[in-house]
């Protein structure tokens, strides 16, 4: 982001630093010496002259420092720099630095003269078309500058003259493991020699550094910086030094070392690759102040199978360097597949041409050699048309996965190439996205790369995101091939997938992804954590995956308490760090907030994308982070204040916890206590849970009907419908598990979120999932089920008894009770989920429908066939003899349904219930059929669904 920070002021010029114009002078006179001893020296006074005029006209930078404290790959960096102004009038000068995109700016301040201005993290405001007064009096606001994988901050203030300023920035990242490697940048683009010019950067992994490289400086414009093609040393002047657990490495050119790397300043980047001690267990699980962070890395692991289909762009922007380099880099992908992976090949441009139509195929010399020349004919012309290439690249893997039964032990995937943007076809960005996920259905993964200015980065990135994929964005240059071949080399080994990792549900909190489709061979997974379990003095971790050969189960118990291993403090090289202490917290806070971002850019649903929103902005207020919900607000610090010193100050983040729960307000009634969340409920059988079995209690008949919905994972199942009557609707969304083994069906399905939705008097809804409830009354709550409380509203009542179940009451005459299901070891076919129950149905109308709503107020009646076809109906005396007729049928609205006898059990298996089951998904028990219940969105009210006559 480009951050303008234009504070133009009017600063008084008789008040200045009396060593200003000292440093000044004394910077000009040393450059003029550096200048002097160089060859050639005469031939330059020219370039000198000039130079000096240049200096004469703007500020000087005479400092620029950078340090860096990296703790178990979490890094705080803070840049200071110093800049002069020895002209005679005030002057612009510009603070300019490239921070990575994946990093959040923590804090900024800025020392003028005798004046400071510090930065506040406030929530960002709409903004006001009205509002448009002088630019230099208007807040700061964020732009898109990214570029390369940087964003760029940009602040610019008036320094009076004979004065000085000094701009100190902070921002943090975790460092993301790729092909093996940490790699930690610095962006060093003064734009001009700098009198001092320092970078260090210190390094401590508890877990041990293996490997510590510092290649030469990277993308520097100066083409004559005196390094030889190939060579691998660091830049001159830089020290590293390193023991087992930890490394300094500083980088300190003098004016005249800069000039022999560029005349005009330096203009690259100070990289530093490095790596941790790692085995093949559950990782490294490092604890600290209550939060946790896992790393989980294994490695010397057979590779899985790949089945991949390379979609790449042959449109007539391709044409030159671009399509050349990518072929190259195919070529050398080609080779690198292995015998047991599939692949086939896809280019489009207007017309979609697939090299081998309807199949993948198997890794061979000769499929090789021929996938190469395919390549090499490939020729560019045409329009773009994204869409088409992935619906074809879509249907051909699914097609491939169904056609020969590939199991979980392989991976299949699209690696999508482009450098346009839609032309021909669907060109709309939302219904691409929208086409591709219902094409992918989360049945594999989809990588997209750009190449150049022109691609649309946030279609790009958004489609990776739907689809468990990554993306990345390359510069057409002469090191493109090299790009693209390294991010393949990211995802050319998958190593497992279906990564689970668990910990014990009573111990832990707000813990971040914890499943993941695949793990890729020099990648490293990462999930944080807080604990709640304050008594126990280990956590016990679980991670269960798939490879190529078997099903693997690692688990272990880690000692909480280890002050000793994870504290920082005395540690050599770390004394000043005063907000490093806290660095597990932040990395949970951190990947915390990323989720909640990469969630908000994906959902296609606005309420939901306004929680994700709120939630991430107050995050990112409470640890003070800037991110496209906040914005950063310079505030003067007052007369004859402290200039700021090279330090990271913390945010506090004292009951972070409490605070997300409580962000509107709501308390529960006073008088209410413990004793309430124990009381018995009172429910009836009507009720959808387990697999999911649906059970409908008719007490006048003595009756109770049951039957199975087989649906499909992700399938949103509208339950009750009486939106236009009571204004009540409920919903429930479908997770998927494997089946038992010996089981009779392909798979079960659970329901993974119930969301209750009212509109009368006011409107309010429910999101419910076995760990946490969303409550949103015009206000929003967030719950956890972990936690009894009771919450109350004008027309809504939420009773949560811990770990156990929920009880919803909507104006007194309607209640539903959801119970919790949660496994501390579930086995591969048991997933965490819930369970709905009506509890009382008074308030819905007549006509509310839905797959349990439809038989609030009718009756049935049993009948038996007898031998001549005629129906006879049966009393409550003959239930006996008929449980054990198979031909047994039951009369609803009209129609007849053959029913047969079945014991269930309901109430988390505490109750066994006797119903007469109706078989095929309930067909002509249920009006229409179970797809008429499908809803498109969780929040999906729809209409009631009419009477349909007897089928």
């Amino acid at each position: 982001m480009i951050l303008w920070l234009w504070l133009c002021w009017g600063f008084p010029t008789s008040t200045g630093q009396p060593d200003s114009e000292v440093m000044a002078r004394y910077l000009e006179e040393q450059l003029l010496a550096d200048y002097s001893i160089m060859e050639q020296v005469a031939r330059r006074v020219p370039r000198q002259a000039k130079f000096l005029q240049r200096l004469e006209t703007r500020p000087r930078m005479s400092e620029f420092n950078v340090r860096s404290t990296i703790i178990s790959r979490y890094a705080f960096t803070t840049v200071s720099c110093t800049m002069v102004n020895s002209g005679s009038e005030a002057r612009e000068g510009v603070f300019e630095m490239q921070i990575p995109a994946a990093a959040f700016i923590s804090n900024f301040t800025m020392s003028i003269g005798n004046k400071t201005y510090y930065g506040e993290v406030t929530g960002k405001e709409k903004k006001n078309s009205s509002d448009d007064k002088a630019r230099h009096k208007k807040p700061p606001s964020p732009t898109d500058g990214r570029e390369n994988g940087y964003e760029t901050f940009k602040a610019s203030v008036f320094i009076p003259r004979k004065m000085q300023a000094r701009f100190l920035l902070h921002y943090e990242e975790l460092l993301q493991r790729r092909l093996g490697k940490y790699e930690y940048t610095v962006s060093i683009r003064p734009q001009q020699l700098v009198g001092r010019l320092r970078v260090e950067v210190n390094i401590l992994e508890n877990s041990g550094i293996v490997s510590l490289e510092v290649p030469p400086l990277r993308n520097s414009k100066q083409k004559g910086n005196g390094k030889a093609e190939g060579d691998v040393s660091p830049p001159p002047s830089t020290v590293v030094g390193h023991t087992k657990t930890l490394a300094k490495i500083t980088f300190n050119p003098s004016v005249v070392e800069q000039t022999r790397i560029a005349r005009n300043g330096i203009l690259g980047d100070f990289i530093i690759r490095y790596d941790v001690n790692r085995e093949l267990s559950v990782g490294d699980v490092q604890i600290l102040n209550g939060y946790f962070v896992h790393y989980f890395a294994p490695t010397d692991l057979p590779p899985l199978p790949k089945n991949v289909v390379f979609v790449l762009d042959s449109s007539a922007s391709m044409v030159g360097t671009k399509l050349k380099q990518t072929k190259e880099a195919l070529f050398t992908i080609l080779q690198d597949l292995r015998p047991e992976d599939h692949f086939n090949i896809i280019g489009f441009s207007n017309r979609i041409k697939v090299w081998q139509q309807d199949q993948l195929v198997p890794v061979t010399p000769n499929n090789i050699r021929d996938a190469k020349k395919y390549i090499h004919n490939m020729s560019p012309t045409g329009g773009t048309n994204i869409n088409e290439a992935l619906q074809t690249g879509a249907k051909l893997l699914n097609d491939y996965i169904a056609q020969n039964d590939i199991d979980a032990r392989s991976v299949s995937l699209i690696i999508f190439l482009t450098d346009g943007r839609p032309t021909v076809g669907e060109t709309q960005s939302s219904k691409i996205l929208s086409n591709t996920k219902d094409a992918i259905r989360d049945r594999f993964c989809l990588f997209t790369i750009g190449i150049g200015n022109d691609v649309d980065h946030k279609l790009l990135e958004r489609m990776a995101l739907e689809n468990c994929g990554m993306t990345r964005h390359f510069q057409e240059d002469e090191d493109a091939a090299n790009h693209l071949k390294g991010f393949y080399d990211e995802i050319g080994t998958p190593l497992l997938s279906d990564i689970r990792v668990d910990y014990p549900e009573d111990d832990v909190e707000q813990v971040t992804q914890n499943f993941f489709p695949n793990y890729f061979n020099g990648s490293e997974i990462i999930i944080a954590g807080k604990l709640i379990n304050h008594t126990s003095d280990k956590l016990h971790v679980e991670v269960t995956a798939s490879n190529s050969k078997k099903y693997i189960l690692l688990k272990t118990d880690v000692a909480i308490d280890l002050p000793s291993r994870n504290d920082i403090r005395g540690v050599p090289g770390l004394e000043d760090g005063k907000g490093h202490n806290n660095y597990i917290e932040r990395a949970w806070s951190y990947l915390t907030i990323k989720e909640l971002l990469n969630s908000q850019l994906k959902s296609g649903n606005s309420q939901e994308k306004d929680y994700l929103m709120e939630k991430a902005k107050s995050m990112a207020l409470a640890y003070n982070f800037v991110t496209p919900f906040t914005v950063l607000k310079m505030r003067e610090a007052g007369l004859h204040s402290e200039p700021p010193q090279e330090e990271f100050i913390s945010p506090s983040t004292d009951g972070i916890g409490e605070k997300l729960q409580s962000l509107q307000g709501h308390k529960a009634p006073p008088g209410l206590r413990r004793q309430q969340d124990k009381q018995r409920i009172k429910i009836s059988k009507t009720s959808a849970d387990g697999d999911p079995h649906f059970v409908i209690d008719f007490p006048s008949s003595n009756i109770s009907v049951c039957f199975n919905i087989d649906g499909e994972p992700g399938d949103i199942l509208r339950l009750v419908s009486d939106h236009k009557e009571s204004g009540v609707t409920v919903n429930g969304q479908l997770i998927g598990a494997p089946a038992p083994p010996n089981g009779h069906k392909k798979q079960r399905t659970y329901f993974s979120t119930i969301t209750i939705l009212s509109n009368k008097p006011e409107r309010s809804y429910l999101e419910i999932t076995p760990r946490r409830i969303i409550l949103d009354d015009g206000e929003r709550l967030i719950l956890s089920c972990g936690r009894s409380a009771v919450v109350r509203s004008r027309s809504l009542e939420v009773s949560i008894s811990a770990n156990s179940n929920i009880t919803v009451t909507i104006r007194d005459t309607i209640s539903f009770v959801i119970l919790i299901h949660r496994y501390k070891k579930p086995a591969p076919y048991q997933r965490n989920h819930l369970g709905f129950y009506i509890s009382n149905s008074k308030g819905l109308s007549s006509d509310s429908h839905g797959l349990l709503g439809q038989f609030l107020n009718h009756e049935v009646k049993l009948l038996q066939e007898s031998l001549n076809t005629s129906h006879q109906q049966v009393g409550e005396n003959q239930n006996e003899a008929l449980k054990a007729n198979s031909t047994t049928t039951l009369k609803v609205k009209g129609r007849l349904v053959p029913v047969v006898w079945k014991q269930r059990k309901i109430y988390n298996g505490q109750q066994e219930v006797e119903c007469w089951f109706a078989k095929n998904n309930a067909d002509k028990l249920i009006d229409g059929s179970y797809k008429d219940y499908l809803a498109s969105h969780p929040f999906d009210t729809g209409t009631s669904l009419g009477a349909i006559n007897s089928l």
